[in-house]
């Protein structure tokens, strides 16, 4: 048997540890199926507090006012977007009107699905996250003036705050829109909504978007003064 000469070798060697190298990488179908089972996942525990969690379909969501029954942790699931949200609080304000641009005030907590670790939050700063929210016919589109959530540091009243999210990692969540027909924020706390969002990586922040994991979100919404 003739013997392999050793540049063969070599080569053949470079190869296969660029191939094992490449198996390194995961594929976006791969990423996709990881983030589909953290969700199914986190539903099967009972999310961030251990309570079964109820799915409920978009029909039986508005068969009941468009409301989920917190008592027994409902969740509606948008087949469409593969959102699940959760109606706290409605709120005791009024509807987003077409065609209004709206300022809102939201205070946050943003937990990765996967890893049930708290992400980002600003439930104790001085200010709230605040945001502008416009509907056109029944599409709403959002953007942040101030807070964690904005693309670089925000100032508002001369006054800075730390920005989580750099300006090539952030935008505003899709998931974040999706209670807006549902809800009528008010002022104050205990009249505005609350609502908890389990968004998976095209709903959330362009991090989420770019390595592909869900997120779970708890917000508060109240209109600005």
């Amino acid at each position: 048997m003739r013997k392999l000469k050793p540049l063969f070798i070599a080569i053949l060697a470079a190869v296969t540890l660029q191939l094992a190298g490449c198996r390194k990488y995961e594929t976006y179908a791969e990423k996709k199926e990881k983030e589909d089972n953290a969700i199914a996942k986190f539903i099967d525990d009972g999310g961030i507090d251990g309570r079964p969690i109820k799915v409920i379909t978009e029909e039986e969501f508005y068969a009941q006012d468009s409301l989920t029954n917190v008592a027994e942790n409902e969740y509606v699931l948008f087949k469409q977007t593969g959102v699940y949200m959760q109606i706290v609080r409605k709120g005791e304000g009024r509807v987003h009107a077409k065609g209004e641009n709206r300022n809102y005030l939201a205070r946050y907590i943003e937990y990765s699905v996967a890893d049930r670790d708290t992400m980002t939050l600003n439930l104790y700063d001085s200010r709230p996250e605040q945001m502008t929210v416009k509907r056109t016919g029944d599409t709403f589109s959002g953007s942040f003036t101030y807070g964690h959530m904005l693309s670089v540091y925000g100032s508002l009243a001369n006054q800075s705050v730390y920005s989580y999210y750099s300006s090539t990692t952030t935008t505003f969540p899709e998931g974040w829109l999706v209670p807006f027909p549902y809800i009528t924020p008010g002022r104050p706390n205990d009249k505005a909504a609350k609502v908890r969002i389990i968004a998976p990586h095209d709903y959330g922040t362009s991090l989420a978007i770019q390595q592909i994991y869900a997120t779970f979100y708890e917000i508060t919404i109240m209109p600005e003064p």
